[in-house]
């Protein structure tokens, strides 16, 4: 989208450009930074299109510059989305020992939990099984992914142990817990090294949790426009806690500080908020601390992660250890696992700019971390 003659829309575009000038709160409302003074113009999305409280659209009547800039800046927005991270299933069906593809299958290796795919290279005459990333594993791929993804979306550890008796894995609940710490610390490993694709506004809150019966607050930093859960930290108390490491670990998550951070009113957010966010310099980031169910800015879409996170912990009558992988392992689950209705069907990852492409997502995931070890 290029700029037109008119004066307004090549302010408009140059607006555009400025980091920080243009900012999101939600689909229909955006703030952009005043030109002459340290204020923000609202633009908002009516009937008859976006609106502005500038005086230049009030009295005259005109599309103005703010709104030229919101509208350059959502196709500027689009453009980067059309970068896409790919992470697609691993071919694996190579001979680990010359690497040829002239491979066959060569039978069935039957292991006591299932039965794994032999093959032979026709090159060499070796013959191999396809296990990257479950190597010296009893249980096949399809056997760990299905307890993974029967555990995160909502079943308990010896629910799933139940589950896979029934397909002739006999394993206990406690084997199923190891095949988590070990995925996902693996999983975690590798998808740090990815940076999505985050808007510039975040939210932050916090949700109570048990850890061996002592009450604990979880606190979690979450990309407003994708959903995208961006980092997460175990507080003993809510009102004495230092999050400034949560705010730390998002700004290198995301390469870089949001324009606008929406928290609710506690005090506990706004020294972190200071140390790791605020600039005297323009463009600076925002703290929106009004937060009211009814009122303009609320914090819904945090709640309704929250309510993720409480759903799961019902389930595990709370947790063992704050260094618990469960939290990390739900973190991805809901990010890269998990279809979202509010986004249509499509994960915060995919919204961000990365796609993991194949029917299981996790043995996907999974492979590619083996393969960048």
């Amino acid at each position: 989208m290029s700029p037109s003659a008119d004066p307004r829309a090549v302010r408009g575009h140059q607006i555009a450009q400025l980091k920080g000038a243009v900012r999101r709160i939600d689909a229909n409302s955006y703030k952009v930074e005043s030109q002459s003074g340290n204020w923000d113009y609202d633009v908002i999305s009516g009937e008859l299109g976006w609106i502005c409280s500038c005086p230049d659209a009030k009295f005259n009547g005109v599309k103005c510059k703010h709104v030229w800039a919101v509208e350059f800046s959502f196709a500027l927005h689009q453009k980067v989305e059309q970068s896409v991270t790919l992470i697609q299933p691993v071919n694996a069906q190579a001979c680990p020992a010359c690497q040829s593809g002239k491979v066959v299958k060569h039978g069935i290796r039957h292991n006591d939990c299932g039965d794994i795919q032999q093959f032979l290279c026709k090159d060499c005459g070796r013959a191999f099984v396809v296990n990257l990333g479950f190597e010296r594993m009893r249980a096949t791929p399809q056997t760990i992914t299905s307890a993974m993804q029967l555990y995160f979306s909502g079943e308990s550890l010896r629910s799933v142990q139940k589950f896979l008796r029934l397909q002739g894995a006999n394993v206990s609940h406690v084997t199923v817990y190891k095949w988590i710490g070990r995925y996902v610390k693996l999983m975690e490993k590798y998808l740090s090294q990815i940076i999505p694709q985050l808007s510039e506004t975040w939210r932050a809150d916090e949700i109570f949790v048990k850890f061996k019966g002592n009450m604990k607050y979880v606190f979690a930093l979450m990309d407003d426009q994708t959903r995208f859960w961006i980092a997460q930290q175990v507080c003993d108390g809510k009102f004495t806690a230092d999050v400034r490491p949560l705010f730390a670990e998002g700004k290198k998550v995301a390469g870089k500080k949001p324009a606008i951070l929406i928290t609710d009113g506690g005090m506990h957010f706004t020294k972190p908020f200071k140390q790791e966010f605020y600039t005297a310099r323009y463009p600076r980031t925002r703290h929106v601390r009004d937060i009211r169910f009814g009122g303009e800015v609320h914090n819904n879409k945090m709640e309704r992660m929250n309510g993720e996170i409480r759903d799961r912990e019902k389930v595990m009558r709370g947790l063992k250890k704050t260094n618990t992988p469960i939290l990390k392992g739900y973190q991805i689950y809901h990010n890269f696992v998990r279809p979202h209705e509010s986004l249509d069907g499509d994960t915060p990852a995919e919204r961000a700019g990365i796609r993991v492409d194949g029917e299981n997502k996790w043995l996907t995931l999974i492979q590619n971390a083996a393969k960048k070890q």
